[in-house]
């Protein structure tokens, strides 16, 4: 197919684009915040998007002017996801068999998420594909988080593949800039928390897919 022409390895972003989860961060910030006597701002999902976990962290720390320290908010925050992660969030629609089509093809595949690396490891084991994976990273990783490329740049080193040789899927718009940053080709796709900025995911993206099952059904 056109979107595997001339592409050496595939780099995923997790939440979103992999799995379902979108939808439950913004409830888990809403009955974080409200331990301190807070409301949720509308503007926070913007503000933060793309951000690492440990940056992330900082800013709410910063804007709410939290007590705590960054190491028990993200300690919070992983508690509270646990459980959520392990019994509600499934793999998005024809995830696995495009996996097992790379595998089957020797196309090395990487992930590169704004998740904790404990989240991101009971995902992985939850789900069992950690297997389909070269390179699993975090942005915590990096210098900075999504739009900036590092992320992408560190799996495609990790891969040992040529940035411009790299196909990325996303799902929000930070997560297609830093891929497009990082002079690869980017494939957008649907997640229903995202779907209000589906024009500017399709005018900055290369390609787009409302379900990997589109993927598998040309292959």
């Amino acid at each position: 197919m056109d979107m595997l022409k001339d592409i050496d390895a595939v780099i995923f972003d997790l939440d979103g684009t992999l799995v379902d989860s979108m939808w439950m961060w913004e409830t888990i910030d809403v009955e974080y915040l409200a331990r301190f006597g807070l409301e949720f701002p509308k503007d926070l999902q913007g503000s933060i998007e793309g951000m690492s976990f440990s940056e992330t962290a900082a800013y709410f720390k910063e804007r709410f002017n939290l007590p705590d320290s960054l190491e028990q908010i993200k300690s919070d925050w992983n508690k509270m996801a646990w459980d959520k992660y392990l019994n509600e969030v499934p793999l998005k629609e024809g995830a696995r068999e495009f996996l097992e089509f790379l595998k089957a093809n020797k196309i090395p595949a990487g992930i590169a998420t704004s998740n904790s690396r404990e989240l991101v490891d009971l995902i992985i084991d939850k789900h069992n594909i950690g297997h389909y994976f070269t390179s699993i990273r975090t942005s915590c990783e990096v210098e900075k988080g999504k739009p900036s490329p590092d992320i992408y740049l560190l799996v495609a080193m990790d891969l040992m593949v040529d940035p411009k040789k790299c196909l990325v899927f996303e799902d929000v718009i930070h997560g297609i800039m830093a891929g497009k940053n990082a002079n690869m080709k980017v494939c957008a796709v649907y997640d229903k928390f995202s779907e209000k900025c589906e024009e500017q995911k399709i005018r900055l993206s290369d390609y787009y897919i409302r379900s990997m099952k589109e993927i598998r059904m040309e292959l």
